[in-house]
């Protein structure tokens, strides 16, 4: 069974969830199955439709009540822009042309313009957002894995590529 906002980003206010319905949808379900009921109380899987922008709260209320999936592609697409928005805001000065930026007329800028700054910039942003989603969905360190330990098979400042 599905649940949620519409699909996209609004202004908060603009869309109001109400996760209570989760609740009384599992427990009219459950009578009506009477003995054939899970003892968890919770015959139904809900996805979450239209999650991004949601509150935390009706995030983890709608959890509470059976929510086994919630679709976040408006966040993990805003987060992606955001990477590329900031590395060009954060290097404005080094992008403009091939030779020149704010630490001299002849100096050059070839690793701050190779796109795979920006994407990798892209990518570390939606990392972030991706790792706050599992937060919010209470789905860390569930699966038996342990702790996540940083990657060393990536590139950095001391390798050639730029901070992120």
């Amino acid at each position: 069974a599905a649940f949620g906002n519409v699909h996209g980003v609004y202004k908060p206010g603009n869309v109001k969830l109400e996760p209570k319905i989760l609740d009384k949808a599992q427990k009219y379900i459950t009578e009506k199955l009477g003995d054939d009921a899970p003892e968890s109380g919770l015959p139904v899987a809900f996805v979450f439709h239209g999650g991004s922008g949601s509150d935390v709260s009706d995030i983890q209320e709608a959890i509470g009540y059976g929510t086994i999936k919630m679709n976040i592609d408006t966040d993990t697409q805003w987060s992606y822009w955001e990477g590329i928005k900031d590395f060009e805001a954060k290097y404005h000065g080094y992008l403009q042309g091939q030779i020149g930026n704010p630490e001299g007329d002849d100096k050059p800028n070839k690793k701050y313009y190779d796109p795979r700054e920006c994407l990798r910039s892209a990518e570390a942003n939606t990392v972030a957002r991706l790792t706050q989603a599992y937060a919010d969905l209470k789905c860390q360190n569930i699966c038996g894995l342990g702790q996540k330990k940083e990657a060393e098979n990536v590139m950095g400042p001391r390798r050639g590529g730029l901070p992120v």
